[in-house]
This record gives structure tokens, sequence and C-alpha cells, in this order.
């Protein structure tokens, strides 16, 4: 008998490919000011604020080559470049804003959460922990 799930590591690579590209912040952020209308680098720039000119350009890039946007360059003089979502690019941005719409609607309840978890455990920072053994401080040792 053949298993059921037999290919589900290369679907977990698939998904996961995906998710890097669509789920970092700014690849987010692109995607819904473009989901507003087509825009300029520097316009987009502003729009999103807090993105360095590289970031911009790499982010643009590789949503340009997963085919989520189009870079559409006008033969003026300085020439104007416009970003503009795909269909594809735009079927993204529903499930894009409803996450952000879940993000913004359970904030308080998540810092909430946080503050319990962190009271709880000391207010330890989970990546340079350090724990008490008997007497001892002893630093790196994080609690699984």
């Amino acid at each position: 008998m053949k298993p059921r799930h037999s290919n589900l590591p290369a679907d977990c690579r698939a998904v996961s490919d995906v998710l890097a590209r669509v789920g970092d912040k700014w690849s987010v952020l692109v995607v819904t000011r473009l989901g507003e209308r087509p825009m300029r680098f520097n316009e987009l720039r502003r729009a999103i604020g807090g993105i360095s000119q590289r970031m911009l350009t790499l982010t643009l890039r590789g949503l340009e080559r997963d085919g989520l946007l189009t870079r559409t360059v006008f033969p003026t003089i300085p020439p104007r470049v416009d970003y503009a979502l795909t269909p594809l690019g735009r079927d993204l941005l529903q499930p894009v804003s409803a996450l952000g719409a879940w993000a913004i609607r359970n904030q308080p309840k998540i810092a909430r959460a946080r503050e319990r978890f962190d009271g709880l455990n000391g207010k330890e920072d989970m990546a340079g922990a350090a724990r008490r053994v008997g007497n001892r401080l002893v630093p790196g040792l994080v609690r699984t």
C-alpha cells in the first residue's frame, strides 16, 4: 500500500519557499502598498518608511522574479519606472491583508499573553537566556 503523504517533504519545501518570499515584512508592505495603485520607486519607499534603498530594490526584484509584480520602464528623460501588482500579486493581496487585519485585531491579546509568559518565566530573553541551577547562574541554558 502506498503511503498517503509520500510527497509531503516536497510540498513542505515548496510552501516554505513561497512563504519565505511573501512572509517577510518588506514583501508584505510592498504588496499592500501596490494594492492601492502602481507606484514609482521613491514613492513606494516613502510610503513604506524605514526601508533602505537596497532592501527595497532586493524586495522588488524578488517579487518580480516570483511573478507578483511588474516593472515597467517608460522611455522618458529621466526614465520613469512604475511597479504594479500582477494578477497573481493581486490574488496574494487578500490573504496578506487578512493576516494584517488579524495581527492588528489580536495584538493586545498577544501582548497580554507575552506579559503573562514573561512573568511566569522571569522575563528571560530566550535567545541569550540564563537560568539558575541551584545557586549558580548558568548562561545559555534555555528552558525547552
